[in-house]
């Protein structure tokens, strides 16, 4: 039987929504939408793409650590933006994280976050493979 294992971020909105901030089931850890949450709950680095990114990757690198595994496991990525001419700021931030490691990742245009202030939310999924 393979166990479940939920990693929480401590945000407000796991309890109410009804969700964790990674699931790990086995070697797969999958990482929910990660928005630019500072330490204080409001938004990090308001109208800066890049720094916003910044922010939601190392959220996702703290989630894959609490589930034991890390970046380097990162086989794919979602990045959401609600300004597409902006997608290069995100770019450079992913970049800078994945370079090596080069997961699958996909861009997508959306209308907007729970927060306006956020311009950018992140999923990853990863196989722990060693």
């Amino acid at each position: 039987m393979t166990t479940r294992q939920l990693i929480p971020s401590g945000s407000p909105f796991e309890a109410s929504i009804g969700f964790s901030r990674a699931v790990r089931v086995g070697d797969t850890v999958e990482i929910a939408g990660t928005a630019p949450i500072g330490d204080s709950g409001n938004c990090f680095a308001p109208g800066d793409v890049y720094l916003q990114t910044q922010r939601c990757l190392a959220i996702i690198a703290q989630a894959l650590n609490d589930a034991g595994a890390d970046v380097r496991h990162v086989v794919r990525t979602r990045i959401m933006l609600t300004d597409m001419t902006r997608w290069r700021d995100a770019a450079r931030a992913h970049g800078e994280v994945f370079g090596e490691i080069r997961p699958g990742c996909t861009f997508v245009g959306v209308s907007g976050f729970i927060d306006p202030e956020w311009l950018v939310e992140i999923e990853a999924s990863a196989i722990i493979n060693d």
